[in-house]
């Protein structure tokens, strides 16, 4: 080998010289040899003799360029503009004197075919710099692009978009430049590529798109754009032009109808805005002749009345008889209903033969908040077809096949660049646990927001340059052009389709009346509103165009008005009688559902034991296959010892049991938030990650036989988009268990929103129920003021109505019981459930599986352990007429009172765990509290006085006592006091605040 070794490193220093970046002149060398041997060295002319090349090939490969790549794999222009790799320019084939070009032939050597290097370079400079011209104009053209229909806005002078910035003076003008194809031109003049560039890029739609990495993506959308017949190619036949202005007449037409006959009464309209409503009629149609099937909106205030009725369907007698007061849901519906231009709908539409299921989201005026919400209730949908499509695959065989429902979101164009929810959004958008196959955006570009400026509201050119973060192609488009407006729409449904991804189409268009129909815009943007007022109506505009195409005639278009104005009275006088019977809150996914009956439905949530024994076999016998954490693998062997024992199971091991029933029941599962594969704390461990592939092995996903799916994600780092992603899956799938998981609970408070306006009070608002379960993880360790508190007191300041569950578990296996208790009852309500942190491994927070098992079920109330387990609770406790005080808790805290009882002996001190907050367990506690009739009742909590549980529980344990013959009539506080913080930062602190209170608990 050593040998060997020498042999070749004599090679390669004889050989150096052939290194790379000489070939250019050893080939110049290797051609002066061709012609006159004696014109190189001795040492040249002997290397060049061995190689026995002739001269004709040498001098040819020399003309020809050979040591480059071939003619077939040299980059195209159309792929160049793109990475930055030209292709060498061919001469002209009609230019005057130059001879016939093969077509796969490579450029000529100079003097070839009559043309010098001089021309040959000059013709290839002109061709670089036009094509230079060219991408300036593909990367911002836009900027110069006839937007405004106010003409407030001016385009910005680019020199990078003048030929005089390359070069070129007016004497070049008319001269031809060879251009291999690009734009649909062989050759072209400066003057018909302004006029091409121009036209295509700088017209009434502005495109964005030359921001995208993938080359197939910007040439797509090149194509659809570019060439000298793409406008004549993208027009619209007679018939769509006529299909266009009908829309326009009925969107229009509606608004001055309810100007008219509601004077000063708020409606949001759509004035000024009015080509959206085409829009979205093509997103429609083209989208169903596309496949898709469900279309899923979700949108602000704004033009909202007109979406329902032009678009959804939604009849004009109800919105008329809205108006009037009355209401759009039978008189025996209870709820508090809310303004029309927040109610959501559903409706199918029929084009061309395809049928699209259309809902629009109900959502508050928290502008951009029900954009996730839609993005959930898209990606449900998404699953069902999926898992219809892939039943009896393997998961990993199966298609993901998420075209056929379309989420679309309508935007203002203040908001959407204002709110931090839009770009929690677009991060979501390709993220596998989140992804719909791309969402449309829809931007109502007002160029205001309420009565602030564009100037004012935003720091980038456009309201839509947040797309830009995920490379979304972004349409501008002039709303004044209605035919744009559609053809923009089109497009992007188009792209959608093909590359599932996010896309943008930017209308600028402006509001004629103030942000309401009662506000005086004159205040604030006096010039604005003095165009607006003097300017023609979309609808006039483009009548008057068509009349002048001859499409058809004025009295055409006066007739269609007065037909639809004519239908509008009398939907208007149907509107005083109509009536509504019947509300769809219960139908589709949600049938069979029913409303809660205020009785306390413990649903049937016990599992027998020899099967919680199976679950856990199955959950702990991982493949040898798998290369598993040497720790984690002795946490599965010590979850198998408990199930193989029945004792000591612990909160994790609860909960996978809990999951495993409701999958083996057909319950899918569906978990996420920030670290909920492995969990924060590290209990979970869902997902066992092979220590040398690094691929997970979900054992939940491996139960045998037909089991539903579990579905357990590490979300982005974000709380207000991925819990409204999960409210909108949960509020369009009652039958998969939805979760979602804050990493600590103080986390929630970026969620705040969500909470607000949807989980709390969207069944009273708009009859739409959601069981959705948040895990908020929450308890006082001396973790400091930021990782203690899950803001109990917030979720209880809400409860009312039967709205909701608020839940504080201390056991494993009531735990067990509430999550399978929210599948097995007939209705769906939002269960928020205090989660543990220290209490995950504690020693006496622990359960058996007959707790679990035959018999059992959901505690709302749970005994002192001194009464059930007294080798936990380390006393013997008295009889209850003989207890002299019941300390009532919650939580976490539970555990400390019991340390500190036992520590200091006490005996005649009963602890009554309050597991449930809401609804109130009246039944349970009265119960329980009747057993004392002597003793002193004191409320205990670790949180400080303001905040936990006690301003909450004080009027309800009141209510309770007053009606049991007891000697206590109300509950005396005991605990931290009032406090700014959260909780205390040092630990120190927190030990002797816990050993203050704990030792007045029993004094």
């Amino acid at each position: 080998m050593a040998d060997d070794a020498g042999r070749l490193n004599q090679v390669f220093a004889e050989t150096s010289f052939l290194y790379g970046s000489n070939a250019a002149f050893i080939e110049g060398l290797h051609d002066k040899w061709a012609a006159d041997p004696s014109s190189v060295s001795a040492e040249w002319r002997g290397f060049f003799d061995q190689l026995r090349d002739t001269a004709q090939t040498v001098q040819a490969s020399a003309a020809a360029g050979s040591w480059g790549l071939s003619q077939v794999t040299e980059p195209s222009e159309q792929t160049a503009v793109f990475d930055g790799r030209w292709p060498a320019p061919k001469p002209d084939p009609k230019a005057k004197g130059a001879a016939p070009v093969a077509a796969a032939a490579p450029v000529s050597a100079p003097g070839a075919a009559g043309a010098s290097a001089a021309d040959i370079r000059a013709a290839a400079h002109d061709s670089i710099r036009v094509l230079m011209l060219i991408r300036s104009y593909r990367v911002r053209g836009h900027l110069q692009a006839t937007l405004d229909p106010l003409g407030i806005e001016t385009a910005t002078n680019n020199p990078e978009l003048t030929p005089e910035f390359y070069g070129f003076t007016e004497a070049d003008m008319d001269r031809p430049i060879y251009l291999d194809g690009v734009l649909g031109l062989e050759t072209g003049t400066i003057r018909e590529v302004m006029a091409i560039l121009k036209r295509t890029y700088c017209g009434n739609i502005g495109i964005q798109f030359m921001h995208i990495a993938e080359p197939e993506e910007k040439s797509w959308l090149q194509q659809r754009f570019e060439g000298q017949d793409a406008f004549e190619k993208n027009g619209f036949t007679k018939e769509g032009k006529i299909a266009i202005l009908n829309k326009l007449i009925e969107a229009e037409g509606f608004e001055r109808f309810l100007h008219k006959r509601f004077p000063g009464t708020k409606r949001f309209g759509l004035d000024g805005g009015e080509a959206m409503v085409p829009a979205m009629e093509q997103i429609i149609k083209r989208g169903g002749a596309l496949g898709v099937d469900e279309m899923v909106f979700g949108m602000a205030h704004r033009g909202r009345l007109n979406m329902l009725a032009a678009v959804m369907g939604k009849p004009y007698k109800t919105i008329f008889h809205e108006f009037q007061g009355g209401s759009s849901v039978p008189s025996d519906i209870e709820g508090s209903g809310d303004v029309k231009y927040h109610m959501g709908a559903s409706s199918d539409r029929k084009f061309d033969d395809n049928s699209v299921h259309l809902s629009l989201t109900a959502n508050p005026s928290h502008l951009e908040i029900v954009n996730p919400v839609v993005l959930g209730k898209s990606r449900a949908k998404q699953a069902f077809d999926i898992r219809e499509a892939n039943k009896g695959l393997p998961e990993a065989q199966w298609a993901l096949d998420r075209s056929k429902v379309m989420p679309v979101l309508i935007h203002g164009d203040a908001a959407f660049a204002g709110q931090g929810v839009v770009a929690e959004c677009f991060a979501l958008m390709g993220l596998k646990g989140y992804r719909t196959g791309g969402t449309m955006h829809f931007v109502i570009n007002n160029q205001i927001g309420f009565t602030t400026s564009p100037r004012n509201s935003r720091s980038t050119p456009y309201p839509s340059d947040v797309a830009l973060m995920v490379q979304a192609p972004i349409f501008h488009v002039n709303g004044d052009d209605p035919e744009a407006v559609v053809f923009a729409a089109k497009v992007a449904t188009e792209y959608r389709q093909k590359f599932k991804k996010d896309v943008v189409v930017d209308m600028f268009c402006y509001r004629r009346f103030g942000h309401n129909e009662g506000d005086d815009p004159t205040f604030t943007q006096p010039l604005m509103y003095a165009k607006i007022r003097s300017l023609p109506s979309t609808r006039e505009i483009y009548s008057k165009r068509l009349v002048e195409e001859g499409v058809l005639t004025q009295a055409d278009v006066d007739a269609e008005v007065a037909r639809f104005e004519a239908f509008l009275d009398a939907e208007f006088e149907a509107g005083k009688t109509w009536k509504a019977d019947k509300a769809d809150w219960l139908d589709g996914q949600w049938k069979g559902k029913t409303l809660p009956n205020g009785e306390e439905a413990r649903g049937d949530t016990a599992v027998p034991e020899a099967k919680l024994k199976d679950f856990g076999h199955r959950l702990t016998t991982i493949p040898n296959s798998v290369d598993i954490h040497k720790t984690l693998k002795r946490v599965y062997e010590a979850r198998r010892e408990t199930i193989d024992s029945g004792q000591n199971i612990d909160w994790a091991t609860a909960e996978s049991l809990a999951f495993a029933s409701l999958l083996d029941e057909g319950y899918p599962i569906r978990l996420s938030g920030q670290d909920s594969v492995r969990g924060t704390f590290s209990q979970r461990h869902s997902g066992i990650v092979d220590q040398t592939t690094e691929e997970r092995y979900v054992p939940l996903n491996n139960l045998g036989g037909d089991t539903a799916h579990y579905e357990v994600i590490d979300s982005a780092l974000s709380e207000e988009a991925v819990l409204g992603f999960e409210y909108g899956y949960a509020l369009a799938d009652p039958n998969t268990m939805v979760m979602w998981e804050a990493q600590f609970g103080d986390f929630v408070n970026g969620a705040q929103v969500v909470i607000d306006q949807f989980i709390s009070s969207g069944e009273r608002k708009w009859l739409r129920m959601c069981g959705l379960t948040m895990l908020l993880p929450h308890g006082y360790e001396g973790q400091g003021p930021e990782h203690s508190s899950a803001r109990l007191e917030r979720f209880l300041q809400q409860c009312a109505e039967d709205n909701m569950q608020v839940a504080n578990c201390t056991t494993p296996a009531n735990y067990f019981h509430i999550l399978r208790r929210q599948m097995h009852r007939s209705f769906r309500k939002p269960l928020i459930l205090m989660t543990p942190k220290s209490l995950l491994r504690h020693k006496k927070a622990v359960s058996t599986l007959k707790d679990m098992a035959e018999g059992s079920s959901f505690h709302r109330v749970l005994h002192d352990d001194a009464q059930t387990r007294p080798d936990v609770s380390g006393i013997t406790i008295k009889g209850d007429k003989d207890i002299r005080r019941v300390i009532l808790c919650s939580g976490k805290v539970y555990y400390d009172l019991l340390d500190a009882r036992e520590k200091k002996g006490v005996n005649d001190v009963y602890i009554l765990r309050l597991e449930q907050f809401y609804p109130w367990p009246i039944k349970s506690l009265s119960a329980e509290l009747a057993r004392f009739p002597n003793a002193e009742l004191v409320w205990c909590q670790e949180e400080p006085k303001n905040m936990g549980g006690w301003t909450f529980v004080d009027p309800w344990i009141e209510l309770t006592l007053e009606k049991l013959s007891v000697k206590s009539k109300r509950a005396r506080y005991v605990g931290r006091p009032a406090s700014a913080s959260t909780a205390a930062g040092l630990m120190s602190r927190h030990l002797k605040e816990l050993e203050a209170f704990t030792s007045e608990a029993f004094a």
